[in-house]
């Protein structure tokens, strides 16, 4: 366990514990051509040192633990707690002589990977800031060049929290735009093709999003734990108010994604009822087509020593041709009935298209009609005219 404090100009103190990460997974001996008592011997020795490293690990991070303790009485329970824990926890208390305290754990993801979460523990109070994690990537990035100037800036300790927060939620918003582009794709695959198992894509997504706002949840809690725990002390500064305005972004974009989620599961439930309909259509109209056939087979098939035209030279002919003409007879009663649809006889194109164009043709044939029948009036006129002349001539003479 490392222990370091910094302090700043405003008074309050910032004490970052390093806790000792645990040994990687002893791993299985590769096959030995020595004898198996020298095998054993070898791997219970390996046991035994690695028994003794722990064990010594284990002594030297309790007395390490006994000793920040002794020097912080008032977070004894808080690192009595923290042992261990991998879970979200948030927690309010006030302590005789130091205030209000705010204190728990955050499992925060540290990199783009969804797997990469790490438990971040807290304690703070207005003038004092004790944060223990186990990653070492948390501490450098907080104390980034980058965000010191900030922290020398800030007046209490609860105002430099909320710069971290909003530094540890960086990954946050990296994982939210790669999830907005592959909800994206998803989207315009549904549009242009949408196959059978789109489903689970949506539903991978779906879990993504649950991912994300497990994530979230406890952060937004953080947030209101600190007004509770220090009200106006810690609403009016500049940091907090950023930070409210950056959780308000992000819960209206979980639920943004979370409706657009829910629309494609509606509409890939409607699709697919659709096509239900359709197939248990296309199977009705197929079985009532051939029903004539099958009940012509059946009686054919049947067991009796007489059926009619059995022997005549024409009756198998004679049974094609009335089986033909009664199913061509039920086709066109369900045609004209409108009930086959557009299942037996697709058309071709977009019908979403069809009316608008043939309104536009039927506006541009009329106004072709007008313009002919205007240009056509003055010649008939003339024509008309130069007849009469003639007529009248004709009666004169």
């Amino acid at each position: 366990m490392i222990q370091h404090m910094l302090r700043y100009p405003a008074g309050w103190t910032w004490h970052v514990v390093q806790q000792a990460s645990h040994l990687p997974q002893e791993q299985k001996p590769l096959p030995s051509r020595k004898s198996v008592q020298r095998a054993e011997e070898a791997i219970s020795s390996k046991r035994k040192v690695k028994q003794s490293q722990e064990s010594d690990q284990q002594a030297l991070a309790e007395e390490q633990i006994a000793q920040l303790k002794q020097q912080f009485v008032e977070c004894a329970t808080w690192i009595d707690e923290c042992a261990g824990r991998r879970t979200n926890h948030i927690s309010v208390d006030d302590f005789p002589g130091i205030g209000p305290i705010l204190c728990g754990t955050l499992m925060i993801q540290v990199s783009e990977e969804q797997s990469d979460v790490q438990s971040f523990h807290f304690w703070l109070s207005s003038k004092r800031l004790i944060t223990m994690h186990e990653d070492m990537r948390i501490p450098l990035r907080l104390q980034n060049g980058s965000h010191t100037p900030k922290y020398d800036g800030c007046q209490i300790a609860p105002e430099a929290f909320f710069i971290m927060i909003s530094v540890m939620l960086e990954p946050f918003h990296s994982g939210l735009d790669g999830f907005e582009r592959r909800l994206g794709e998803l989207e315009k695959t549904m549009r242009i093709q949408n196959r059978t198992g789109l489903i689970d894509v949506i539903f991978e997504r779906r879990y993504d999003l649950l991912h994300w706002s497990h994530l979230f949840i406890p952060i937004r809690e953080v947030h209101g734990a600190a007004k509770e725990s220090f009200g106006e002390e810690i609403t009016d500064k500049d940091a907090f108010v950023k930070i409210s305005y950056k959780l308000e972004r992000i819960d209206t974009l979980l639920k943004h994604y979370a409706l657009e989620i829910d629309t494609l599961i509606s509409m890939d439930d409607a699709i697919s009822s659709f096509r239900g309909n359709d197939i248990m259509k296309t199977l009705t109209i197929f079985t009532v087509l051939f029903l004539p056939a099958t009940i012509a087979g059946t009686l054919m098939g049947s067991n009796f020593d007489w059926l009619p035209f059995q022997k005549h030279r024409w009756g198998f002919t004679a049974m094609v041709i009335g089986i033909t003409l009664i199913t061509i007879g039920i086709y066109i009663w369900l045609w004209k009935k409108g009930w086959t649809g557009d299942l037996l006889n697709r058309r071709s194109g977009p019908l979403l298209f069809s009316e608008p164009l043939e309104q536009e043709g039927r506006s541009a044939r009329h106004s072709k009609r007008k313009k002919h029948s205007l240009g056509s009036s003055k010649p008939e006129d003339s024509t008309g005219s130069s007849h009469q002349l003639l007529r009248s001539r004709k009666k004169r003479m």
